[in-house]
């Protein structure tokens, strides 16, 4: 919960920056913090529905960098947290208008009672890269639905911050959504990609 909050609040500093530098009236930063607690929270909770139907469990936290080589020694000491420094260095460079949305990895865990339950004692109690991908799958998926949703009733701006945090998740990068599907099922990464990429453009393009 500590790393899901400390995201839910980056992803309401960089949705806010540019409001609070124009001088936006309050009651848009109080949205944007709503926003934030839906966009975050909503994957989450749909994650871990999914995974308990895997009969495992998913563990988030901020993304983490330990390596910065390819060499076995080139690992720093002590993990610098991307997913807290690269969205508010960048954002605060530009000024609110360049938002990277990239806070949370996931892992999941397969439960003791995995391997009796669904394939005999002793056998796949780890999961899958596809059973994996698919967790990831529904988190990106929820946030099609929120953008569909929320910019139907005119919350053009909790639609905008969806389909960009999906944008973002869906590159295939350390343990980001993306890079979870990815080494899932390629073809459904390309499927996802795709339609994230179409979702982004037109939130984009409409500006709201």
């Amino acid at each position: 919960m500590a790393h899901v909050s400390a995201a839910v609040l980056i992803m309401f500093v960089v949705s806010s920056l540019a409001f609070i530098l124009g001088k936006g009236a309050l009651v848009n930063v109080m949205q944007v913090f709503v926003f934030s607690i839906i966009v975050v929270g909503v994957p989450v909770l749909v994650k871990k529905w999914v995974a308990y139907f895997l009969d495992s469990s998913v563990e988030h936290e901020i993304w983490m960098v330990k390596r910065f080589g390819f060499r076995d020694k080139d690992v720093l000491k002590k993990p610098i947290p991307f997913g807290v420094l690269l969205p508010l260095i960048l954002s605060a460079m530009s000024l609110g208008f360049f938002k990277v949305l990239t806070f949370l990895t996931y892992e999941p865990r397969a439960l003791k009672h995995r391997a009796a339950k669904r394939f005999g004692f002793y056998s796949y109690t780890e999961m899958t890269d596809w059973h994996t991908g698919l967790i990831g799958a529904a988190g990106v998926l929820v946030l099609w639905v929120i953008a569909i949703v929320s910019y139907l009733p005119g919350w053009g701006y909790l639609a905008k911050m969806a389909a960009y945090y999906a944008f973002w998740n869906i590159i295939p990068i350390a343990k980001l959504d993306g890079s979870q599907i990815y080494f899932g099922n390629r073809i459904l990464w390309t499927v996802f990609a795709v339609v994230t990429l179409i979702f982004a453009f037109y939130a984009f393009a409409l500006g709201v």
